[in-house]
């Protein structure tokens, strides 16, 4: 049995300590601003998979940990004796144009194959049961069978729970003892590369909204660059922007107005939806543009685990098992190479 400490309370940190908990280690997390306070705490929460095509070893990674989705969130609602949020809804996108529909029809092909018979990715001229009413200038849309939904901050908070009733601990400070895991997120990113003097990631902002309507079974659209997410809670969240250069990390403003009414415009049931929430706040980006996984490329003896961007929480299961394998067997090939803390470096 190993003893970890393990810094910061979001969705990689807290899926290595449920991960290693489960493996009968000790673990104490720690994180300053409790559970969810960075982009963990966030309302949209699309998980949804590359495109099938171009096939490689990130692809590969993604498509095994958004299928392991299920049985892991099903096992943390287990422990928590709480619900998690999440569902495999599917999700839907407009079919703009010919060459769209030829990209689908290719898609639709390979899927087959890179998708193992476990997800589809479906060309349909009728939406779904359950969907909103979506415009489609072809009249077709895509639909897959692999995306998934959660609420970010109910998922992590059920996840904080199993964590303790696993016997692990969430503080706020503490002595770091034992092997030390790094997964403080944007924060954690920006420390590592100014002790490195070099760019390694960088902390990129989103905004969202989160809507008063209830379609809990309805599947995602994705459509003009916009997530919409039909959450089990009777909301909708609809985001993000991307920003990489902003003045204040927590506000929102016009940008996330524009996004509002482009959901109204795709999707006319929003329209006249009360909006609950707007958010913002900080994604950790690495520079390899993956999720960085293995030795920390500053503190001698300790362990990264950062980068999640847009596909944290979809990738978290696997990048959470892969670290503590990596860590059990001393075995650092098990890590995609592009993972590694050396390809930001």
């Amino acid at each position: 049995m190993k003893e970890f400490t393990i810094l910061g309370a979001g969705i990689f940190g807290l899926s290595a300590a449920f991960e290693a908990l489960l493996r009968g280690h000790s673990v104490q997390v720690i994180d300053p601003g409790g559970v969810a306070a960075g982009a963990s705490g966030g309302i949209v929460g699309a998980l949804a998979p590359h495109v099938p095509e171009n096939w490689n070893a990130k692809k590969e990674f993604q498509f095994q940990s958004l299928i392991a989705a299920g049985a892991f969130w099903a096992k943390v609602g287990e422990i928590a004796q709480t619900p998690t949020s999440y569902a495999r809804t599917g999700r839907i996108q407009p079919i703009l144009d010919d060459h769209q529909l030829s990209l689908a029809q290719a898609r639709h092909e390979s899927a087959k194959t890179l998708w193992q018979g476990q997800a589809t990715w479906e060309i349909l001229s009728q939406l779904p049961s359950q969907s909103w009413t979506v415009p489609s200038p072809t009249g077709q849309y895509i639909f897959d069978t692999l995306t998934g939904r959660i609420f970010p901050r109910i998922a992590t908070q059920a996840l904080a729970q199993a964590v303790r009733t696993l016997g692990g601990t969430i503080n706020t400070q503490g002595a770091h003892r034992g092997l030390l895991i790094d997964a403080r997120g944007a924060a954690g990113l920006i420390e590592m590369a100014a002790q490195l003097d070099r760019p390694i990631g960088n902390a990129v902002k989103g905004q969202a909204a989160l809507l008063r309507s209830s379609a809990p079974e309805a599947p995602q659209l994705f459509a003009e660059a916009l997530h919409i997410v039909p959450h089990s809670n009777g909301t909708v969240a609809i985001g993000s922007t991307s920003e990489r250069e902003f003045d204040a990390a927590q506000s929102t403003d016009a940008q996330l107005d524009a996004l509002i009414a482009k959901a109204a415009r795709l999707c006319p049931a929003l329209a006249t939806a009360p909006v609950l929430e707007r958010w913002a706040g900080l994604r950790p980006r690495a520079k390899s543009r993956a999720p960085m996984i293995g030795p920390h490329p500053v503190t001698q003896g300790a362990w990264v685990m950062n980068g999640g961007f847009k596909i944290g929480f979809g990738m978290a299961p696997k990048l959470a098992t892969t670290l503590l394998d990596a860590i059990e067997g001393d075995d650092l090939s098990i890590i995609p190479p592009e993972f590694l803390p050396q390809a930001s470096l």
